[in-house]
């Protein structure tokens, strides 16, 4: 009943909007603010019941390949895990009552977020469950990849509707890259990164969530922004009809977040997991590709993309020089390692990351 009201509320919203300005747009932007609302309240209103639920049967094993890094978290065994489940049934409860839900781009984003969900729920469910420090590394990968090609291959006929269609965006002068059918292993290759980027920063209470926050409210607005001729024109951006849909499911995920750092922030009462990182990345992968944005995805999460060169570049130089170049990766931990307080580091990351979306916003006209 509560959800059939809400959702006639909104009806009404849209006809009022229309009526009076014309204009849908206007409507948007109430709805894009409500579901952000509606996604913060329901993760309040859950958390404390998915604690105490998760505590009974999911808690985070320490368990990483060093020895110290084991030792230094070890205060944070037995803590709950897999709250990334109830994070994103928010997000999807808010969606569905806000959103179009005749938008194709919206299928495809619930398609991908639920999806990676599952795949991490699995990935945790295993690390709870057995002796395995997860699925293996190539099974995640395969199934990350796979989910990718199948939202590539939804998203074709879509965005060769719109003007840019399915060419890639170089951001210097926007000159246009025709990828034809290579647009499925180019969405595929954006989505199993940023989702593994996501998860990779996900280490220390709060980093991954605040980052998250800031990262996915840049691309709510360029998804707004998109899907809104005047102001795609005067920034030079592809139009894309239908995108804030896109922006409406990215603005439940900015809600929940905040809902979900409430019991996040350090000292963290519940971790999110890989059911809540792998979906989180996907949502921001498919953000980027629907607005042709997937260059400016590596300025405004560039928290994610550190992370995850950190990791590579730390195992090439062992493997090349037997050296490691930071005490330990990915980043955020060189910086525990070194003895910095955890939340001196979730903070400062926080604040990196706030300063890269604005870059990447600004960016849009300076280019």
């Amino acid at each position: 009943m509560v959800l059939w009201l809400l959702r006639n509320f909104s009806t009404i919203l849209d006809e009022v909007a229309s009526r009076t300005t014309g204009d849908s747009r206007v409507f948007l932007t109430a709805r894009l603010a409500a579901a952000s609302l509606t996604a913060f309240l329901i993760t309040l209103l859950l958390g404390p019941v998915a604690i105490g639920w998760l505590q009974k049967r999911f808690r985070e094993r320490i368990a990483s390949k060093s020895d110290t890094l084991n030792q230094l978290h070890a205060k944070k065994s037995e803590t709950p895990t897999m709250g990334g489940l109830f994070v994103m049934a928010a997000v999807l409860l808010s969606s569905l009552i806000w959103s179009d839900l005749a938008s194709s781009f919206l299928h495809v984003g619930l398609l991908v977020m639920i999806a990676l969900t599952l795949v991490g729920a699995r990935d945790d469910w295993v690390k709870q469950r057995t002796s395995r420090i997860g699925m293996s590394a190539r099974q995640k990968l395969l199934w990350q990849f796979v989910i990718g090609c199948a939202a590539g291959w939804l998203l074709i006929p879509q965005l060769e509707a719109t003007d840019s269609g399915t060419d890639l965006i170089w951001p210097i002068g926007n000159v246009a890259i025709p990828l034809g059918l290579a647009f499925v292993a180019w969405t595929a290759l954006v989505i199993t990164a940023t989702a593994n980027g996501v998860n990779l920063t996900d280490g220390l209470d709060g980093l991954a969530t605040g980052c998250t926050i800031t990262s996915a409210s840049a691309f709510t607005a360029l998804a707004y922004m998109a899907g809104h001729r005047v102001i795609a024109e005067y920034f030079s951006m592809p139009h894309v009809p239908g995108s804030g849909e896109i922006g409406v499911l990215l603005a439940a995920l900015v809600g929940a977040m905040l809902g979900f750092l409430w019991f996040n922030g350090y000292p963290a009462q519940l971790f999110m997991g890989d059911a809540g990182s792998l979906p989180i990345g996907g949502l921001l992968a498919v953000a980027a590709v629907v607005t042709r944005q997937e260059f400016l995805l590596i300025v405004i999460g560039g928290i994610f993309v550190v992370e995850t060169v950190s990791v590579i570049v730390q195992v090439a130089s062992f493997r090349l020089t037997g050296r490691r170049i930071l005490r330990c990766s990915p980043l955020h931990n060189h910086f525990v390692f070194r003895g910095d307080h955890e939340m001196k580091i979730v903070l400062r990351f926080w604040i990196c990351s706030a300063l890269l979306a604005i870059i990447g916003i600004a960016s849009l006209k300076l280019r």
